[in-house]
């Protein structure tokens, strides 16, 4: 790797960004820009390339994502089969999905910046070992999680079209979880969650604030409804009481030790 050639590349929020990664003798990064609707590829060696994303079907984007690396000579494989769907199509052959709404997905990035800001001071409390707020692109949701330090028990796995090992892998310490999901056939909405792992005796019948959150027996978490957050008054205080009352309950019921969590 030559470090000789590294150079800053331009600040911008994005929400979505590879950050920098290695290829032969040089970095490269890949924004998604849902401000400017395009894909953005930066090298060290100071060349850019990008391309607009409306139009385009899943294989459409791949061809060009691919084609485009190439030509910055990036050599570089990835798994193309999606994760944690139950019928996935193969990104190089999906033409199925092949809607971009400008709008909706600015709407979409400016909502995520502010629950953002929410989740990062909500973390801010928590000195135990915990994620950065980050974005699954697999389950599509926006999250950020804690951790109790003990070991959990081994998960059962059965996500659809997702390895097990990785499961086990990604659960394998006690940890609570906090997020926003747009939602999919099993919730039609968009919804904040938050869940425990393992899940505590007694832990679906808890006391959770606001009011109009409840327990979701088949995701196995509690959830707060969004438009319940966007129409109140103060979206972030109302986003915040139930970060606030899901973490009190889950930590008491889990027996977390809050004395050096926090």
């Amino acid at each position: 790797m030559v470090r000789s050639n590294w150079k800053l590349f331009p600040g911008k929020i994005t929400p979505g960004t590879t950050l920098t990664l290695p290829n032969k003798d040089q970095f490269f990064q890949i924004n998604l820009d849902l401000t400017e609707h395009k894909l953005q590829i930066h090298t060290s060696h100071g060349k850019t390339r990008e391309f607009g994303l409306s139009g385009l079907s899943v294989a459409g984007f791949y061809q060009k994502v691919f084609g485009l690396l190439r030509e910055l000579d990036i050599e570089i494989k990835i798994y193309t089969k999606p994760v944690e769907l139950k019928d996935p199509v193969r990104f190089e052959k999906d033409n199925v999905h092949n809607t971009y709404d400008p709008e909706q997905a600015l709407a979409l990035h400016e909502a995520l910046l502010v629950m953002q800001e929410v989740f990062y001071e909500f973390k801010c409390k928590f000195k135990g070992k915990s994620s950065e707020v980050h974005f699954f692109w697999g389950s599509f949701d926006l999250a950020v999680s804690f951790f109790s330090g003990r070991k959990a028990p081994k998960h059962p796995g059965g996500i659809p079209n997702l390895a097990n090992r990785v499961v086990e892998e990604a659960y394998s310490h006690e940890v609570m979880s906090f997020g926003f999901w747009p939602g999919n056939e099993a919730l039609p909405e968009a919804a904040f969650y938050t869940y425990l792992y393992p899940e505590p005796e007694g832990y679906k019948q808890a006391n959770i604030q606001p009011r109009e959150a409840y327990y979701h027996p088949d995701l196995r978490e509690f959830v707060l409804p969004y438009k319940v957050v966007q129409q109140d008054a103060d979206p972030a205080a109302k986003l915040r009481e139930f970060l606030d009352s899901t973490y009190a309950a889950g930590t008491v019921l889990a027996n977390w030790n809050r004395e050096s969590l926090e």
